[in-house]
């Protein structure tokens, strides 16, 4: 590329100089394909619950050995992020989304023909291996192919997905024999791995592996036959090259100083959000009513009914409030739900108002649930797909998801040992992790809204122009 070009050529554009921000026809069902594998994740998540009572009766497990059943998948998960930032990278987001749902199929068959545990366990490995490729790849995907003032709500349409298939997991495992709700959850990821055929690449993707007109095309397809792409076109490819020379994209080159703020930001977020509680109460939220006296069927299906307009609201907030007044709500609100299902159980051990607390126990976590559900579940994923250049994402973004398997897989196996150890204690925890993250998010994250993904980048990274980056 000439230098004269690059110079002429500003890096960063303005709010009114990318293409058209109103959704086209192929964005709508692009995105709607991507978040076929959203709903996997979801539906994996909530198996466990309405499927443990079941599992442990057929094929006679203790607590133990289901506790290990409940987490192996998110030590499949952490095998799955290794590898998801760089199978995103060489080989790109539809074959890596792709070889998920292969996975989790092998994964799903496995566990709905089971007869010893050990079968089990090798089929939640499997899906686990599917689900931490997808909880990469599906938001990064997302976020390279919509624009700025899109983004956010459409990224955030990744966690609806993913409530959308907890909460309907839930419902149906009321009503299905556990082997059978494992097969039915084969059909998603049948779903996704039909359609990827019929999906354009990422745009930033094919940038990135030089194939420069072919980017520009899909751009054009994405943003409509009609609009203006060459501006964005030129900002992705000076971008793109920019920092591709700057520094190799691997885990080495993403420990640099220029990286410390949005690698502290992404793992933050991340950590903050498994450490408080959210794949305990989801993975076992049939055991915590039982254990505070509470109908777990009237329970769950509250926590649907919550679930699903909370996280819609999200997406419709996201990009209208910004990221950071959502995360600082919904972490106040999981900070409350886990006070007031302490005091539930403590309530309960020392048997005062008895007759309360098994409401109050419902209230906590329905609080936790639709405030999890407004931000905290969703949003870490949309800012860890802003806030990595295209020159490390791929190892960013196995970083930080690994980091999230790792600290899910934590909470997960410890949490029915917490239980047993203080109901009241393990709740208190939760909550002042929460608390925690309301200070992080208020110090360290920074808004993302209404900001092109280089505009992010450039500002976290300390590049701020094109001589930082050496384009003169």
């Amino acid at each position: 590329m000439d230098t004269e070009r690059k110079m002429s050529t500003p890096l960063l554009s303005s709010v009114g100089d990318e293409a058209s921000s109103v959704p086209t026809r192929i964005l709508i069902l692009t995105t709607l394909v991507a978040v076929f594998g959203s709903y996997v994740f979801g539906s994996a998540i909530g198996y466990s619950s309405p499927a443990q009572s079941g599992i442990m009766d057929d094929l006679n497990l203790d607590v133990a050995e289901y506790s290990l059943f409940g987490s192996i998948m998110t030590i499949g998960a952490m095998i799955g992020a290794i590898v998801s930032g760089s199978l995103a990278d060489y080989a790109g987001r539809r074959v890596a989304m792709g070889f998920s749902e292969l996975c989790c199929i092998l994964g799903w068959l496995a566990i709905a023909f089971s007869k010893v545990a050990w079968w089990l366990y090798v089929g939640r490995l499997l899906v686990g291996c599917g689900m931490g490729i997808l909880s990469y790849v599906v938001p990064v995907y997302i976020a390279e192919i919509t624009t700025k003032d899109l983004r956010g709500g459409f990224t955030a349409i990744h966690q609806l997905m993913i409530c959308f298939g907890i909460s309907l997991t839930y419902l149906i495992g009321a009503y299905l024999n556990w082997r059978l709700l494992a097969v039915i959850g084969t059909l998603p990821c049948l779903a996704q791995l039909l359609s990827l055929s019929f999906i354009p690449e990422s745009p930033r993707w094919l940038a990135k592996v030089g194939r420069w007109e072919r980017s520009q095309s899909t751009l054009q397809r994405l943003r409509g036959r009609n609009a203006d792409v060459s501006q964005e076109a030129t900002e992705i490819r000076d971008f793109t090259e920019t920092f591709q020379q700057q520094t190799e994209d691997s885990i080495i080159g993403l420990f640099q100083l220029q990286y410390l703020k949005s690698l502290t930001v992404g793992a933050g977020l991340i950590i903050l959000q498994q450490f408080g509680g959210v794949n305990g109460i989801y993975f076992y939220a049939s055991s915590i009513f039982v254990s505070a006296g509470f109908s777990k069927s009237i329970g769950t299906i509250a926590m649907v009914i919550v679930q699903i307009p909370m996280t819609a609201l999200g997406v419709i907030l996201m990009d209208k409030s910004g990221r950071r007044p959502l995360l600082l709500i919904s972490a106040s609100g999981t900070c409350l739900g886990c006070v007031l299902a302490s005091l539930s159980f403590f309530l309960e051990d020392s048997h005062r108002w008895t007759e309360f607390s098994p409401i109050l126990a419902l209230v906590g976590v329905l609080v936790y649930t639709g405030s999890f559900s407004l931000g905290m579940g969703g949003i870490p994923w949309v800012i860890m797909s802003e806030i990595f250049p295209i020159n490390v994402k791929g190892s960013a973004g196995s970083f930080v998801t690994f980091v999230h398997w790792l600290c899910s897989w934590i909470v997960s196996y410890a949490f029915n040992f917490l239980m047993t150890w203080s109901s009241t204690g393990t709740f208190l925890i939760f909550s002042s992790i929460c608390g925690f993250t309301i200070l992080f998010v208020a110090k360290l994250v920074p808004e993302t809204k209404g900001r092109t993904l280089e505009e992010v980048q450039a500002s976290l990274n300390k590049i701020s122009n094109k001589e930082d980056l050496n384009l003169e």
